[in-house]
């Protein structure tokens, strides 16, 4: 082989190995990611940036963070490390069916299930960055959590299916994961 090759191949590993996954700078918390450097598709990091996740699922092991919800935190830290302004960028949740119960208040969750809901920090932290957490009103009367039981700032919504429609009118995207 040649030793160029193989200089070249070490240095490529070495590059690859000695990168961490970070996070931040929004999300300081949560939402770890990759820095990807010698992009092809290159960011717009001008345009604004809506998005919508529709956050269904949950772990069934109930003291487990809720990973579709540290999505949204994903996408903000990743864009901010890539130079996307935060005001350029636009997020709502809408959180129904299993995942019903991630959004409920420590009190809440731990009459329920005997621990404290692991996501309460995160939503909390989300939330402060602006981002929204739309509730399913049949989710909430279907599952039994009522929205006064739900993490302050959590909005209610006539449906899942309606606040997708309506967000997706006002120019979000949706992202289904």
């Amino acid at each position: 082989m040649n030793k160029n090759y193989i200089f070249l191949l070490i240095l490529s590993f070495l590059n690859v190995t000695a990168q961490e996954k970070k996070a931040g700078p929004i999300i300081t918390d949560y939402g770890k990611v990759w820095k990807i450097n010698n992009q092809d598709y290159k960011i717009t990091k001008d345009q604004e940036l809506k998005v919508v996740f529709d956050i269904m699922n949950s772990p069934e092991d109930t003291s487990s963070l809720n990973r579709s919800i540290e999505t949204a935190a994903r996408f903000l830290n990743m864009h901010a490390q890539s130079g996307v302004s935060p005001e350029n960028m636009k997020v709502a949740l809408v959180v129904h069916n299993k995942a019903s119960k991630d959004i409920s208040t420590n009190k809440a969750y731990k009459e329920r299930y005997g621990v404290e809901n692991p996501n309460t920090e995160m939503v909390e932290q989300l939330m402060g960055a602006g981002v929204e957490f739309i509730f399913c009103g049949q989710s909430s009367l279907s599952r039994d959590f009522p929205i006064e039981e739900a993490i302050s700032g959590v909005q209610l919504s006539l449906s899942a299916m309606t606040a997708l429609i309506q967000l997706q009118n006002d120019g979000y995207r949706l992202i289904k994961f």
